[in-house]
Parts: structure tokens; sequence; C-alpha cells
């Protein structure tokens, strides 16, 4: 088909004339370029995207738990391998989350309530470090250490991105409760007397 001389023909030809062969060569760089990006993220960004949720699906009820170590506000590191013969609640929460700051109380006074039988909870918070003057009113009232998660580590529980979360792990370090499959994990007087209270009993 032959394009008809005059203004029209100038605009339509130009981007063949105009950008030409350069044109072509610079839309082939790019989709070089994103060809190149698109490997390396499926070698590397993916893996690192999915490894969070792929740690979080391999959880399993009475495996050994994964390892886990709580930073605290003063500084104190306490790791759940330090812990055993000890019951153990990791508990998540944030300063924004409604839920937790009800759930936090009564959990505090369940540890004090158990603490001669072994309870220990680290409490980890998903405030940013930047935000400590907000944490640390609710973390004096708490009566078991408190630490950002930023700062901590227990890559093996996944993303935390549902709060609040809550792990119990028996005296032997075993996993007995998985806050991922709970449909509803937020601590209750119930929950707590059905789940953690048992494994207290249970003493050596």
């Amino acid at each position: 088909m032959r394009f008809k001389a005059g203004r029209g023909a100038g605009t339509a030809a130009r981007p063949f004339g105009h950008g030409g062969v350069g044109g072509l060569n610079i839309e082939s760089t790019t989709r070089r370029a994103l060809l190149r990006g698109a490997a390396a993220l499926s070698l590397m960004g993916l893996d690192a995207m999915f490894a969070p949720l792929a740690a979080a699906n391999a959880l399993r009820i009475g495996d050994a738990a994964p390892p886990a170590t709580l930073v605290a506000l003063d500084g104190q590191r306490v790791s759940t391998s330090e812990l055993l013969g000890h019951v153990v609640i990791l508990t998540f929460w944030a300063t924004w989350c409604g839920p937790c700051r009800e759930e936090l109380p009564l959990l505090s006074a369940y540890a004090t309530q158990h603490a001669a039988e072994g309870l220990k909870v680290l409490a980890f918070t998903l405030d940013s470090p930047d935000d400590l003057r907000k944490v640390q009113p609710v973390a004096q009232s708490l009566n078991f250490p408190v630490g950002f998660l930023a700062n901590s580590s227990l890559a093996g529980y996944g993303r935390i991105w549902r709060i609040p979360a809550n792990f119990t792990i028996n005296r032997e370090g075993q996993l007995i409760d998985n806050g991922w499959k709970d449909k509803e994990s937020s601590w209750t007087a119930e929950r707590l007397e059905r789940i953690v209270t048992p494994l207290l009993d249970n003493s050596k």
C-alpha cells in the first residue's frame, strides 16, 4: 500500500522513515533488558519472595519448633533454644492492632499466674524501631519481654503478615499450636486453658 504525498504522508511515514532502524534497535535493546531482568527475578527475586511462605507452610504440629531469638527493648537476647523445659508462647502484635492490644493484658496476667510452672512469653512487635516511644508504654505494662520483630530472628515462621498471631511450644521444644492454621489466633481465656494449661500441668 502506497502513502499519498502531503502532510498526511509525512506524519504516517515518520515512525518508519524518521526513527528507522534505530527505533527498532532501541525497542530490541529494551526488550532484551526486560527479559534479563525477568530472568534474574525468577532466579533470585521470586525465591526470596516465596521463601517466607514456604517456611510458614513447612510448620507442622509435633515437629521441632523453628528457632526464634527475641532482642528485647533493653538489649537482652532470649532464644527458644535456651528455654527447653519451659512452655513458650511466641506472640506477635503492634500498637496499631486493636485485637492485639486487647489480648496482651490477658496474656500478661496468664503469664504471671503460671510463671512458676515454667511458662515463658516472648512478644515481637511489628512496629518500626523508630516508634520506640509508642511501644515502650505498652511493653512496661507487660510481664514478659518485648522486642522489635525487625531486630529479632525467627525466619522459620515465615513472613508475619496477620496479627495477632501466636505459636506455642512445649517443654520438649515441639510446636503445639500453629498460629497460621488457626482461624482465630487471638488468645482468649478459653483458648489459653485449652491449649496452654495442659502443657503446664504436664510438668516433669
